[in-house]
């Protein structure tokens, strides 16, 4: 792998065990892909540091269970706010 992809791997990593965001706003703020991140976080970082790939995936775990809860609100306030 290359320098600069281990790099914003461990970056995206700690950015996310940080502040808890999802994978769609470390991607706004690392400017790529939500694949990319994804693949990072969820391929790419298991291969560089298991134990910090085990606590990624405890946070990529809640976000994926609490998703639809999520997207309830979203959806109430575009409508709430369209009123």
């Amino acid at each position: 792998m290359n320098n600069l992809v281990i790099m914003r791997v461990f970056s995206e990593a700690y950015y996310m065990l940080e502040t808890q965001k999802t994978i769609r706003e470390i991607a706004k703020i690392f400017k790529v892909s939500k694949s990319t991140v994804h693949k990072d976080l969820h391929e790419r970082l298991y291969y560089c540091d298991k134990e910090l790939y085990k606590k990624i995936d405890e946070i990529m775990t809640y976000h994926k269970e609490i998703r639809h809860i999520r997207g309830g609100q979203s959806t109430k306030l575009k409508y709430l706010n369209n009123s």
